[in-house]
């Protein structure tokens, strides 16, 4: 699961929750130099030519398209959201890629986790109510693991 609680000493609880990453940077080093190996092969015919150099730079262009495509993946998965439960507040900070971080605070008593199943951006969306504002949580996360974590934040919420 791409979300991990966390008891801290001062009888708090913190949910860290992050986008999942289905291929690890190694894992995309070995697929882009796979790509390489093979977009190489067919320019062995051409060995000693001057198509070589003609046919070469497309397959350098393509190659770095690909990495540049997985680094900007990366990059914009680079969300962590923290919530923060101790016996009198409950606090949400989603740290966003690109921008400031985003910040909801809430007495803990008033603090409900909503799912809604049909009608929002994703299917099972959660929310967290409190404050007279309602703010998403783990949108990121596939359905199974927002069910999940609803079921978590019901828990969590009623201690």
């Amino acid at each position: 699961m791409p979300y991990d609680w966390k008891q801290r000493a001062d009888s708090a609880q913190e949910l860290h929750l992050w986008p999942h990453n289905s291929l690890p940077p190694r894992g995309a080093a070995a697929f882009i130099l796979t790509l390489f190996a093979f977009g190489s092969m067919p320019l062995i015919a051409v060995l000693g030519s001057k198509l070589l150099w003609g046919l070469l730079p497309f397959l350098l262009i393509s190659v770095a398209g690909v990495w540049l495509a997985i680094e900007m993946n990366y990059r914009q998965r680079r969300v962590l959201e923290v919530l923060t439960l101790d016996p009198e507040r409950a606090h949400l900070v989603r740290h966003n890629p690109r921008g400031p971080a985003q910040e909801w605070d809430c007495n803990r008593y008033w603090a409900r986790a909503t799912m809604h199943p049909q009608g929002g951006p994703v299917p099972h969306y959660v929310t967290l109510q409190g404050a007279g504002r309602e703010v998403e949580i783990g949108a990121f996360l596939s359905e199974d693991e927002r069910i999940a974590l609803y079921d978590d934040l019901q828990r969590a919420l009623a201690q």
